[in-house]
């Protein structure tokens, strides 16, 4: 099975690669509210994940991949396959010592990484005593940071094999490689925890069961992050030519690589900032906060990862083949194609979650330990993180741009300024909005407050700012390559589309007899296809490149 070629049918597979895994996503987040609802322990698991997640993404990922894959591919289309692979070789040995020697540091400094990561849970144990709290985040925290944090150097490996591997125009398997490691925290998830939720009773699991299965989730995350390395590393393999590893400086490219992952490593540290600024402060908010906003998070950045995120991984070994300077034509051409791809099925996303995000969360977490109060708080979180889905998703294509073309520095400064503007007003908009508590906006509210809505400020202020950061990088754009003309018209007509396809699935919402999970289902299903049905009629073309892709039609994605 070929997996060469650019353009549109390379994205498709890096598209169902990353559904494949991001499905899999939603089922273990599924899985963590049904057994911890939006608790304590939801919060630890949470910060557990970020300090590897803060790695991983410094060193591999996107990082990475947009250091490492343009001087790859250069390489191997000047003929020089046993040179890329002594690249290959010397990026891994030094990926592998770097990756190696922070994940020891994470484990062993586990009590202040957990300290700078959730500052809040130091007041825990004054409110245990106090009667006020059940559970001591704080050292509960810690062990499982010592468990998961060595993760953080296998996902790193597993991007550099995601490096080679999409240089080689393989795209499928490095983004379907995800989906282990979340099938096994959700198979250790419910082999533990279906009996404790089974014999659970009136007060739900008991706070030991729970403290296990937080322990074992973390087990089941460590060898997820194993068999995601390892299941790429035969395909790695087979295609390299010249491999050695090594820790040497000298091999060609790799001064190259190295210069351009500083400017990298500071961007996406800078988005790893902003979202370890918002867990910093929900730690400071009621137990479950950092829970909602991680659960909220997840279908919020499934389209992102999708429809940008697929569209820019595609494109970026055509676009690091290209020279400005001749290309700048083709390279616009690129840009405006991938955004309208892109946009075309986020702004109905935009819409769902805005207008019908209550009845996604309902038909993802509602269930088990997941009460109404976290419904609604996860609800609201998500329809305020939706804001700025159309921005984010066209950000990142603006981005890979900048990478492609070798000005990584731009992206860098502009994803600092994101940053510290989503702090401020996240700060603000935060201590605002905690003094309202969820059940004033409940129907049927619980006699006592448990949740507030803090964390919906701290989503809404990371839409705003990324706005403000897609038009710093238009305007970045249009100085280095030219006016793209993204057709903002075409914008405005996906948004009434998407409006005018809401309507019928808000009315089988508000009328229906049924239960709440078929009657969401049956919504979404009406929304999903009401807006295929209106940009189709409104002889958008993209509208039937999607339902040719679902009905398999298209020779261009024929393998």
């Amino acid at each position: 099975m070929s997996e060469s070629g650019g353009g549109r049918p390379a994205a498709s597979k890096v598209a169902g690669g990353i559904l494949i895994s991001r499905l899999f996503g939603l089922v273990r987040e599924a899985s963590l509210a049904t057994f911890f609802g939006a608790g304590p322990h939801a919060d630890v698991f949470r910060t557990a994940l970020r300090g590897p997640n803060i790695l991983q993404n410094l060193l591999g990922e996107q990082t990475l991949s947009a250091s490492f894959i343009p001087v790859y591919s250069r390489l191997l289309a000047e003929g020089r396959q046993h040179e890329a692979g002594r690249f290959a070789g010397a990026i891994f040995g030094l990926l592998l010592a770097a990756a190696g020697a922070l994940s020891l540091l994470g484990a062993l400094f586990a009590e202040p990484l957990v300290t700078l990561l959730s500052a809040g849970y130091l007041a825990d144990a004054a409110r245990v005593a106090a009667g006020e709290a059940t559970v001591d985040r704080f050292p509960l925290a810690v062990a499982a940071v010592r468990i998961v944090f060595p993760m953080a150097g296998l996902l790193a490996l597993s991007a550099w094999c995601l490096g080679v591997l999409n240089s080689h125009r393989r795209f499928f398997l490095p983004y379907l490689a995800p989906a282990l490691w979340n099938a096994a925290i959700i198979a250790v998830l419910w082999w533990l925890g279906a009996p404790l939720l089974a014999a659970a009773g009136s007060d739900g699991v008991p706070l030991a069961g729970r403290d296990r299965l937080l322990l074992a989730a973390c087990v089941g995350a460590l060898v997820g992050g194993l068999l995601q390395f390892c299941v790429q590393l035969p395909a790695v393999f087979r295609l390299l030519r010249g491999f050695r590893l090594s820790l040497s400086v000298r091999v060609r490219g790799v001064g190259e690589c190295l210069r351009n992952f500083a400017p990298l490593a500071a961007s996406r540290g800078a988005v790893q900032l902003s979202g370890y600024l918002d867990q910093l402060l929900a730690s400071f908010l009621v137990a479950g906060a950092q829970a909602a906003l991680g659960w909220a998070f997840l279908p919020y950045f499934l389209p992102v990862s999708l429809f940008a995120l697929s569209v820019a991984a595609a494109e970026l070994p055509e676009l690091s083949r290209l020279d400005v300077r001749e290309g700048g034509d083709e390279l616009r051409r690129r840009l405006v194609a991938g955004w309208r791809l892109m946009l075309f099925p986020m702004m109905a996303a935009t819409i769902g979650y805005l207008l019908l995000g209550f009845l996604v969360v309902a038909v993802l977490y509602r269930r088990g330990e997941f009460g109404a109060e976290d419904h609604w708080l996860v609800a609201l979180v998500l329809a305020a993180y939706s804001i700025g889905l159309p921005a984010s998703g066209s950000s990142r294509l603006f981005t890979n741009l900048f990478y492609a073309i070798g000005r990584t520095r731009v992206p860098a400064r502009i994803a600092v300024e994101r940053v510290v503007l989503s702090a401020v007003l996240g700060a603000g908009m935060m201590l605002w909005l905690d003094r309202f508590a969820v059940a004033a906006l409940m129907p049927a509210a619980p006699p006592v407050p448990r949740l507030y809505l803090g964390a919906v400020g701290l989503a809404a202020a990371s839409a705003l700012a990324a706005w403000y950061e897609l038009v710093r990088l238009s305007v970045a754009v249009r100085r280095e390559v030219g006016s793209p003309g993204l057709p903002l018209g075409y914008a405005v007509g996906l948004l009434t589309a998407a409006v005018v396809a809401a309507l019928p699935a808000l009315a089988v919402w508000r009328w229906s007899p049924l239960p709440l999970l078929p009657t969401a289902l049956a919504a979404l299903a009406l929304y999903a296809a009401g807006y295929l049905a209106v940009t189709r009629l409104a002889g958008i073309s993209e509208a039937a490149h999607w339902l040719s892709r679902r009905s398999g039609s298209t020779d261009e994605e024929r393998e």
